[in-house]
């Protein structure tokens, strides 16, 4: 790997984070409402008022709380929550890996299931089985995330049928069986969008590398069809499907909040609703700057993986 590239890359990431914190910190500043409000309530006194937002800092110019907040998380230093009065750092800690063990699931699953698809359609075009992985491909792309999650809820977890559980949540170190039985279909939902969409674009790109010339030149030289889809078609066609795949993750981030609410499992997406319904400062930029630093590595890491695929991308 290049290393010029590599910081490149890593530069653009750090850029990112600090214009995204700048971001959340002056959307947090502009809600309606007021947090020590929100905590002591509308019957609280002038004083008390006065006295809370001293004590959290809400009174001083936007630029010192924005410089005292970025600086404390650099050290390890999240703050409190405003409401719950526990570590901020706890709270997203806790909350981020039971939403990774969903997004890991979901991303294991398109990438065994949607990659094969797309190729097999690409391989098939015109046929039958064509046609059924494209209209699969265009009903999961076309209904939203908590469409599929209700479906799944009538027909998987209803009371006749009671499959699986319609919602809650067992941690994995007091059950693993039950962490996972409770994961099922929340990660089936996600997993049915991503590889309807995935699997289109794989479709796609193969279709298209399948018609280059390089491949029509590898089937001349007298190659069995699966060396020349596996070494020369499949290669190039995974470089777009990638990028993609990067892309998803962020709209994987936010079907998490619909989907968590949905079955009420305690991730990160549920944590962020709470917060900003309680209007828990410290909370909300801590949770959207993670989220935020999530996409920008997903994106840096397919970036990465791209220019192996294709060295001439790290030249560009």
């Amino acid at each position: 790997m290049n290393a010029g590239y590599l910081a490149r890359r890593l530069l653009a990431v750090m850029v990112v984070l600090l214009i995204v914190s700048l971001t959340v910190f002056a959307i947090t500043l502009i809600l309606p409402g007021n947090a020590a409000v929100m905590i002591l309530g509308e019957y609280a006194t002038a004083d008390q008022l006065k006295a809370l937002e001293e004590q959290l800092g809400l009174n001083r110019p936007w630029h010192v709380q924005y410089l005292s907040w970025i600086g404390s998380i650099l050290t390890g230093d999240w703050g409190m929550s405003m409401r719950l009065s526990v570590p901020v750092g706890g709270l997203i800690a806790e909350a981020f890996w039971r939403s990774a063990a969903l997004a890991v699931a979901a991303l294991v699953t398109v990438t065994l299931i949607a990659i094969p698809l797309g190729v097999i359609a690409a391989l098939r075009r015109g046929t039958l089985t064509d046609l059924l992985i494209s209209v699969f491909a265009y009903l999961g792309t076309a209904v939203p995330e908590f469409v599929t999650a209700t479906l799944l809820l009538v027909f998987l977890a209803s009371p006749e049928r009671g499959w699986f559980p319609a919602g809650g949540f067992t941690p994995f170190g007091e059950s693993p069986g039950g962490f996972l039985y409770h994961m099922v279909l929340p990660a089936l939902t996600l997993s049915l969008i991503l590889t309807a969409h995935i699997a289109r674009q794989v479709r796609s790109e193969m279709s298209d590398v399948l018609g280059s010339d390089y491949v029509r030149a590898a089937r001349l030289k007298g190659l069995s069809e699966f060396t020349v889809v596996r070494r020369h078609a499949l290669r190039n066609a995974l470089a777009p499907a990638v990028a993609v795949i990067s892309l998803d993750v962020g709209y994987l981030l936010g079907g998490i909040i619909v989907v968590e609410e949905v079955f009420a499992w305690p991730g990160l997406g549920r944590l962020i609703i709470y917060a900003l319904q309680n209007r828990d400062l410290p909370v909300i930029q801590a949770a959207t700057l993670v989220l935020a630093a999530v996409y920008a590595l997903s994106n840096l890491v397919s970036d990465l993986v791209i220019a192996s695929l294709d060295p001439r991308v790290r030249y560009a």
